[in-house]
């Protein structure tokens, strides 16, 4: 392999290595549109890169990620990578794809060790934000523990109503 080969295959290693990332073609599309989608992409860490599908290959390979070495590639290929939440980097992806319609298409991508459809690309994106999981996960945890004081509530007020009603009945029969 000739010297440059060698240095993008580094330079792949290093955008793919222990980060998630979307494979898109991009055919058709001018250098302004790639340029607006990749300033986009900064503003939370992540980059948009035009790679060679066999270099990205061999840079799998070499890093021991078999099934992304197994995939076949073929067309035009970029990577949108960063070490950014990997919902936000697939609805940063969806927006670009439904702006671009005909364009732009998701191949697939790799998320947390893992081979993702386009499909499942687009599932990931659907999810609601991080801070949205968040807040459920919280209420969830918060909603045993208020029907519990429910419950007891309920109980002392309900022990409340009978001494109530017994007093009354006293006072009544006094």
């Amino acid at each position: 392999m000739r010297a440059e080969k060698v240095q993008i295959v580094q330079e792949i290693k290093g955008l793919i290595e222990s980060k998630p990332f979307i494979l898109i073609s991009y055919k058709g599309l001018s250098a302004a549109v790639l340029s607006s989608f990749r300033t986009k992409l900064s503003a939370f860490g992540a980059e948009c890169h035009i790679v060679p599908n066999k270099l990205l290959l061999c840079a799998a390979k070499e890093l021991g990620l078999d099934s992304v070495a197994a995939v076949e590639l073929s067309g035009d290929t970029a990577m949108v990578s960063g070490s950014c939440d990997p919902v936000a980097l697939a609805r940063a992806v969806r927006d670009f794809v439904k702006e671009l319609k005909e364009k732009v298409t998701v191949k697939w991508g790799f998320i947390e060790g893992t081979l993702v459809s386009a499909e499942e690309v687009q599932a990931l994106a659907d999810l609601p934000s991080r801070e949205v999981m968040l807040a459920q996960l919280l209420g969830l945890l918060e909603a045993p523990a208020g029907q519990l004081v429910r419950v007891l509530n309920a109980k002392v007020s309900s022990i409340v109503y009978v001494l109530n009603a017994f007093l009354s009945k006293k006072e009544q029969a006094a």
